[in-house]
């Protein structure tokens, strides 16, 4: 990985009312659905928005749902982000289609246990997971101000303290590292969705308390207000699967590290936890941010690799951005020895298979704290620490 001190680095987020985090959303409401029913639930679930117009598609094994339940309960997903307007609402105007069917059964018989043979992993693919000590939950810090920026502003919004302000929102947040530890933000990007009441120096002032509260001050010492940016292009009335049509799965730097770690292409949202796309990345994480935790060292990666079928991951690869090749090798050894890496190990450690998903769908799937009110999978996991088990720190 890079050695490079001094560097300014970006990350974005994006709204739950995003055209993209609306079909993320509805994907994983489908996959709790499923669990709710039969724990051991099968889900491949795509989902696309546009102009009134909901459609899902993919693969299923579980319990027997109406498409007339799921799509109410589409409707009830539409509502709560906050969408009812002319071109995307949670009412009838709004059509929803369901093209949900059984899951293939090749790819079932290589996933499913049978006498000798474990459960083997739903797909093929490398997952990764990072932390760092940027920020105090271990994620890096212009990821994790920029979906602060959001969730404070949909949480004044739904409860009717912030107005005028529309579902569908962006965030981007830079700063400057210096020996590679960021030291102050550069510049900020906001921009919003609004009603045609107000024009955009309203809107700046509305979203200015945002960045304010969102960022620790001694971040902003010296800001310059020029590099606020907000809406800049304009209005932005038109907005959410109305203004552009949103597709499940294609966030997934903003599902994560933001771009500050690699990424290993495998979407999460719609997927149940066999498919290692989503849970095998999870387990990395949990494994990264105990190793951050426990003071080893200031950043850990890990990378694992799968075969569809094949329980054990092919490889287990550590990084601790030391260059210290021992130390590196040492953990590596441990996680092997610790930890059980195959779908089942990683769904019992960190108890998958419940309905847990749908709250995962926007502001990240980590770094996530129970008091933010969006509870996760990955949270309700991460609170672990540090990685006592593995008493790495004595090893060391």
């Amino acid at each position: 990985m890079s050695n490079l001190k001094n560097y300014l680095f970006t990350s974005e987020s994006v709204s739950e009312g995003h055209p993209d985090k609306v079909s993320d959303r509805i994907s994983d409401m489908v996959v709790d659905s499923y669990i709710s029913g039969d724990p051991f639930s099968r889900v491949a679930c795509e989902t696309l928005t546009t102009t009134n117009k909901v459609v899902l598609a993919g693969e299923v094994r579980g319990p027997e749902i109406k498409k007339e339940d799921l799509i109410e309960k589409v409707r009830s997903c539409i509502k709560d982000i906050g969408y009812d307007q002319d071109g995307f609402t949670w009412k009838e105007a709004t059509k929803i289609e369901c093209y949900l069917h059984s899951q293939s059964s090749d790819i079932a018989m290589g996933v499913d246990s049978s006498g000798n043979k474990d459960e083997g992993a739903g797909d093929q693919g490398i997952m990764f997971g990072y932390a760092c000590n940027e920020t105090d939950v271990l994620m890096p810090a212009p990821i994790h101000y920029s979906h602060k920026i959001l969730r404070l502003m949909a949480e004044d919004r739904k409860s009717g303290k912030l107005k005028n302000i529309e579902p569908d929102s962006k965030s981007q947040v830079t700063f400057e590292y210096v020996d590679g530890k960021p030291t102050k933000v550069k510049s900020v990007v906001i921009s919003s969705q609004h009603s045609a009441d107000v024009n955009q120096a309203q809107v700046r002032d509305l979203l200015r308390p945002y960045m304010l509260n969102s960022i620790p001050g001694n971040f902003l010492e010296g800001f310059n207000e020029d590099e606020f940016y907000v809406n800049p292009t304009g209005n932005f009335v038109i907005g959410g699967p109305d203004g552009d049509c949103g597709l499940t799965g294609r966030k997934i730097i903003v599902d994560t590290y933001g771009g500050a770690a690699p990424h290993g292409g495998g979407a999460f949202s719609g997927k149940d936890p066999t498919k290692v796309d989503r849970s095998a990345a999870y387990a990395a994480r949990y494994i990264a941010k105990n190793v951050v935790a426990s003071k080893i060292s200031d950043k850990c990666l890990i990378q694992l690799a799968y075969a569809i079928g094949v329980s054990k991951p092919l490889s287990i690869y550590v990084d601790l951005f030391d260059n210290d090749l021992d130390k590196n090798k040492f953990v590596a050894e441990k996680i092997n020895e610790n930890f059980d890496l195959s779908p089942r190990g990683i769904r019992e450690m960190l108890n998958l298979n419940k309905p847990i998903y749908e709250k995962t769908a926007a502001y990240g799937h980590f770094g996530r704290v129970s008091t933010q009110g969006v509870s996760s999978a990955a949270s309700d996991v991460y609170k672990r620490q540090p990685l006592t088990l593995l008493n790495l720190q004595n090893g060391l």
